[in-house]
């Protein structure tokens, strides 16, 4: 799929969250973690740490390196030794620098920050409930309300660890959340698990990150995920957890398929080994007679090397990738957006000329991307390309935060297998089972894990 700044129309993350407490610096840990979290939004930016000042923060709309694009712009987030960070995918229509995160709001007894990664379902019945008892609502992200609530919860208990469980026993849906106080940073994980978060340690403190390869980043040694419904509190007095009802068994599987780093290690399972098994795998569907076998980069690599493996095909680079794409490609503009993938990719003609070319992507969501990167090859004089898919087809929209579009828009929801090949005008198209994918994660073809945008079963469906 591979259209990770959303520029052209496919499947995108929400945000991906970080918070540090201990740190010398938490603005720079923040900085380094979140370019390691960047893949997860590119959209907006922003850092908030605990200091002299109350709570200081700075976001905006663009990536990492736009909203802090000098030394001096750190020069307010200095002191301290706390802090959370976001990086935030969101819809053109959303993309507004009010809407960035962290969201900070003041109460009486201080400052909250909220970080949240994922979609509260009952987030419209959250806010009626809180406009009508005098707030006023100033974004349409999910953090605005949490903060309230928690906010709320601090002036009627004073402890911020039974507020935040206050609040989160209100949120239907996903979330990964990210709070800073003055005294405090604090991780929540939805009680489905839908959305990750780990933990890391650093000499004199600890982290949270939606991957573990942003703990990599800082020099954090990762120490666990955070369980589904367990709330995490860190302050001088060190780190302890809190947990209310959590049935689990509701993590994204698309994490394994496409939205997280290669390197991390999600809830135990290490997702460039779940996409190689799943290369693995999908070798035996459709088996055909071919010349070489090459990856979408970046994320359908690993699959690419497993069916590679399995098949006894030979791999090869068959695609180059820009590595220089910046803020112009994610732009509302369509005629920005339908140059996308034209800049990001090429085909390598040396290598596929005159071959029959094994093609393996991540997913097709509406089949634009796979059907431009089939025509480059056969432009570029590939004999023949066989398309191969190592997850199931995406025939449902994801209510959790991830941006499918709406169903009509899937490719996979409206047409059969043949249709779906010859509108992207490949040779021949494959796609690995739900089972089999489930098994390439976890070792058996049933496990905990949300596949509703293959199936249609969610965790939770709806908000009230």
């Amino acid at each position: 799929m591979n259209e990770k700044t959303c520029a052209a129309p496919g499947l995108c993350h929400a945000c991906g969250v970080f918070g540090v407490y201990g740190a010398d610096n938490p603005a720079a840990l923040c900085y380094l973690a979140l370019y390691a979290l960047q893949h997860r939004g590119q959209q907006g930016a922003g850092i908030a740490v605990s200091n002299e000042h109350g709570i200081s923060y700075i976001k905006d709309v663009g990536l990492l390196n736009e909203v802090f694009h000098d030394s001096s712009v750190f020069e307010s987030l200095s002191g301290g030794n706390a802090g959370i960070g976001h990086v935030r995918y969101c819809p053109a229509s959303e993309m507004h620098a009010s809407n960035t995160q962290p969201f900070v709001v003041a109460h009486r007894t201080g400052r909250i920050g909220v970080a949240h990664n994922g979609r509260i379902l009952n987030a419209d019945a959250l806010r009626r409930e809180l406009e009508d008892a005098g707030a006023i609502f100033q974004t349409s992200i999910d953090a605005e309300p949490i903060a309230y609530m928690i906010a709320r919860n601090m002036g009627q208990c004073g402890d911020i660890g039974q507020a935040v469980e206050n609040a989160v026993k209100c949120l239907q849906g996903a979330y990964a959340l990210t709070i800073l106080t003055q005294s405090a940073v604090i991780g929540a994980r939805d009680p489905h698990g839908i959305s990750p978060l780990c933990i890391g340690a650093l000499d004199n403190g600890y982290c949270l990150a939606s991957e573990s390869c942003a703990l990599d980043a800082v020099g954090a040694r990762f120490l666990r995920d955070v369980q589904p419904g367990e709330i995490v509190i860190i302050g001088e007095t060190g780190m302890y957890s809190r947990k209310i009802h959590a049935p689990g068994g509701g993590l994204c599987a698309f994490e394994y398929v496409y939205f997280a780093r290669p390197d991390s290690i999600i809830d135990g399972v290490s997702v460039h080994k779940a996409r190689m098994n799943a290369g693995r795998a999908l070798a035996s569907v459709l088996p055909v007679e071919a010349d070489m076998v090459t990856g979408v980069p970046d994320s359908a690599i690993p699959a690419a090397l497993g069916y590679a493996e399995a098949s006894g095909i030979p791999f090869g680079i068959g695609l180059c990738k820009n590595r220089y794409i910046g803020r112009a490609l994610i732009e509302p503009d369509q005629t920005v957006r339908s140059m996308n993938v034209s800049i990001k990719l090429n085909a390598m003609r040396a290598s596929v000329a005159d071959k029959r070319i094994v093609l393996v992507d991540d997913s097709i969501v509406r089949g634009n991307t796979s059907a431009y990167i089939a025509g480059l090859l056969k432009r570029m004089g590939a004999r023949e390309v066989h398309m191969r898919i190592s997850s199931p087809p995406v025939v449902h929209a994801c209510p959790y935060g991830i941006d499918t579009h709406n169903e009509e828009q899937l490719i996979g929801a409206a047409h059969d297998l043949e249709y779906i090949r010859k509108y992207i005008g490949v040779d021949s198209l494959a796609f690995i089972g739900i089972d089999a994918l489930l098994k390439s994660i976890c070792g058996k073809n049933s496990g905990s894990f949300c596949t509703g945008c293959f199936s249609g079963c969610y965790p939770i469906v709806s908000g009230s």
